[in-house]
C-alpha cells in the first residue's frame, strides 16, 4: 500500500466514528428530551390540619424520586414517593412508619393516599358518590398520620414511577419483579431516611394486598426487615378464588354472598329477605354457599334433576336473578353476567368495585357491561385533585404524566407459577410463622364484587396457620364496596378498626 494512502484512509475511518458517534449524540438527545428527565430534588413543605378530636395536627411532607441501582451501579428506575411525617415525633423506635401502596397491577397509590390515609381526602357526598366538577380536596380528621407516618409509594410505570432511560420497563412487571423493586425501595428508604429502628408497617389495597404479603417474606428473607403489622384493604393473596375459569367452581360459591348484598342493596331479593338485616341475610347465604351450593358443584353432571331445581330456586332467591337464567347458566353466575343481568329490566349495570353504583350501557342486551360505573365515579375526581395537590400544596412540578391505573404494566409477568395460581397466603404465613409478632387486619367492604368477603373468608381459613398464630389475623367490615373508605361512615369505622390494630400491634402504646 502507498504510503500517502494511510492519511486519506485514517481521515475516512475518524469521519466515520464521528458520524456513528454524532448519531449517537443525537439519538441521546432524542430520548433525553427535558420533559421526559425526572426531577430528582426532594421538595418538603410544612402544614397542618385539624383531627376529629379538635386536635391540631403539624407535620411535613416530602416529595420527590429515590432511584434505584443495581450493585454494579446501573441506574435501573426512579420511584415516586410522597412521605408525611408528624413534627414533634423525632425518636424512631417509638414512632412508626407505614409503607403505602394500592394494586392494578398498574395502579398508583392515589386512592389509599387521598381516599383514607393521608391528611388531604377527596371530597364525595356522605355515601361515597361523585360531586359535580369542579372537584375539591379537604382535609382529612381521619388520617393514619395521627399514629404512625406515612409513606406513599408508586410502582415503576405508575404514578411518576419510570424505568431509567435505556431501561426495559417490564422487567419490573411482574409478581417477582414487582416484590424486589419495591422491596428494594422500602430498602433504600429506610436506609436514607434513618428509620430502621421504627415499627414498620404495610398498606396495601386490592393487588396492594397480594405486593404485601409478598413483601412480608421478601424482607424478612432479603434483607432482615421484620414487620410489625400489615392492614389488607380490599384483599386479594389467592387468585383461584376470583378466577372464573372452565373446571374451577370456587370463585361461583365465594361471590354468591357479595351477588346477595348487592341484590338486597338494590331491593331485587324476595320480600321476606328484603325485611332482614343485611348481615342476617348473609349468614344465611355463607351457610348455603358451603354446604348445599358447594356440595351441587361437586357432583358436576352427576347432581340430579330434582336437587338441580332446588339448587336452581335458591340461587335465584339469593341473587335476585330469575330461575331460567340460573338454570341457562348451569348453576353457575360468572361476575360479568351478573353485573349485566341484575338490572338489565332497567337497562342498567352494576359496578364492580363497588355494586352500589348503577351505569347505562347502549347494548342493554349485551353479555356484560361497557364500563364500571364504579370506576367511572371515582376516576375523574381523583385524577385532577391529584395533580393540582402535588403542584399546588406540595410544590412539586413534573411534565410526566401521573399514571393513575394504567395498563401499560400489562401483560403482568406470572412466570413463578406457570399452570397454577397465585397463591402468597402461602408466604404470608411463612413470614407469620418465622415471625410470630406478626399481625395482619383485612378491611372488607360487603359490595365489592373485585375481592369479594367470603373469598377472603375462605383463603384465610386455608392457610394452615397454627391455632397460636390464627388470633394474629383480625377482619373488619364495612357496608360499601372495594374503596369503602369513599363512604364517610365506612371512612370513621376503618380509622378506628385500624387504629386499635396498631394499638394491638405494639403492645397498647
Amino acid at each position: 500500500m502507498q504510503k500517502w494512502y494511510v492519511p486519506i484512509l485514517m481521515s475516512l475511518l475518524l469521519a466515520g466514528m464521528l458520524a456513528a458517534q454524532n448519531e449517537e449524540a443525537l439519538e441521546r438527545a432524542r430520548k433525553y428530551r427535558p420533559e421526559r428527565l425526572p426531577t430528582r430534588e426532594w421538595v418538603v413543605t410544612e402544614h397542618q390540619i385539624r383531627l376529629a378530636d379538635g386536635r391540631t395536627l403539624h407535620y411535613t411532607a416530602t416529595t420527590g424520586y429515590l432511584s434505584l441501582f443495581d450493585e454494579d451501579g446501573t441506574h435501573k428506575a426512579n420511584m415516586f414517593f410522597v412521605y408525611y411525617k408528624k413534627q414533634g415525633e423525632n425518636d424512631p423506635s417509638r414512632r412508626p412508619i407505614t409503607f403505602a401502596f394500592n394494586g392494578g397491577p398498574g395502579s398508583s397509590s392515589v386512592w389509599l393516599h387521598l381516599g383514607a390515609l393521608g391528611p388531604r381526602r377527596v371530597l364525595m357526598d356522605e355515601e361515597g358518590f361523585p360531586l359535580p366538577p369542579p372537584y375539591r380536596l379537604v382535609d382529612n380528621p381521619h388520617t393514619w398520620l395521627d399514629w404512625t407516618d406515612l409513606v406513599f409509594i408508586d410502582p415503576v410505570t405508575t404514578g411518576y414511577s419510570r424505568a431509567a432511560i435505556g431501561e426495559d420497563p417490564k422487567q419490573f412487571h411482574g409478581y417477582e419483579e414487582d416484590i424486589e423493586s419495591v422491596g428494594e425501595f422500602i430498602r433504600l428508604w429506610t436506609t436514607e431516611f434513618e428509620r430502621w429502628a421504627s415499627p414498620k408497617f404495610l398498606a396495601g389495597e386490592s393487588y396492594g394486598t397480594t405486593r404485601a404479603s409478598g413483601l412480608a417474606g421478601y424482607l424478612q428473607r432479603r434483607h432482615g426487615m421484620y414487620l410489625n403489622g400489615i392492614v389488607l384493604i380490599s384483599a386479594i393473596t389467592n387468585f383461584q378464588t376470583a378466577r372464573f375459569n372452565r373446571g374451577n367452581d370456587l370463585p361461583y360459591i365465594l361471590f354468591l354472598p357479595t351477588y346477595a348484598a348487592t341484590a338486597w342493596y338494590h331491593e331485587r331479593l324476595p320480600d321476606d329477605l328484603q325485611a332482614r338485616p343485611l348481615e342476617e341475610v348473609l349468614e344465611e347465604v355463607r351457610a348455603f354457599a358451603k354446604g348445599a351450593y358447594a356440595t351441587a358443584l361437586m357432583a358436576g353432571d352427576e347432581l340430579p334433576a330434582e336437587e338441580a331445581e332446588r339448587i336452581a330456586r335458591r340461587l335465584a332467591r339469593y341473587t335476585g336473578l330469575s330461575e331460567e337464567y340460573v338454570k341457562a347458566s348451569n348453576l353457575r353466575i360468572q361476575i360479568f353476567r351478573f353485573t349485566k343481568e341484575l338490572l338489565r329490566d332497567q337497562r342498567r349495570t352494576v359496578g364492580r368495585l363497588d355494586s352500589r353504583f348503577t351505569g347505562m350501557d347502549y347494548d342493554a342486551a349485551g353479555e356484560r357491561f361497557e364500563y364500571d360505573p364504579s370506576y367511572a365515579a371515582i376516576h375523574g375526581p381523583y385524577t385532577a385533585l391529584l395533580n393540582d395537590y402535588l403542584r399546588r400544596e406540595l410544590g412539586y412540578k413534573n411534565r410526566l404524566p401521573y399514571e393513575i391505573l394504567t395498563g401499560r404494566v400489562r401483560p403482568w409477568n406470572y412466570d413463578n407459577v406457570q399452570n397454577q395460581y397465585l397463591n402468597v397466603s402461602e408466604t404470608l404465613r411463612q413470614a407469620m410463622t418465622q415471625n410470630p409478632a406478626l399481625k395482619v387486619h383485612i378491611a372488607n367492604g360487603y359490595y365489592d364484587l373485585a375481592t369479594p368477603f367470603f373469598a377472603t373468608e375462605y383463603t384465610v381459613s386455608h392457610m394452615g396457620l397454627e391455632p397460636a398464630l390464627r388470633q394474629n389475623i383480625s377482619m373488619s367490615y364495612y357496608p360499601s364496596g372495594h374503596m369503602m373508605y369513599i363512604k364517610e361512615s365506612c371512612l370513621e369505622d376503618l380509622t378506628r378498626h385500624v387504629r386499635a390494630f396498631y394499638t394491638d400491634c405494639l403492645g397498647g402504646k
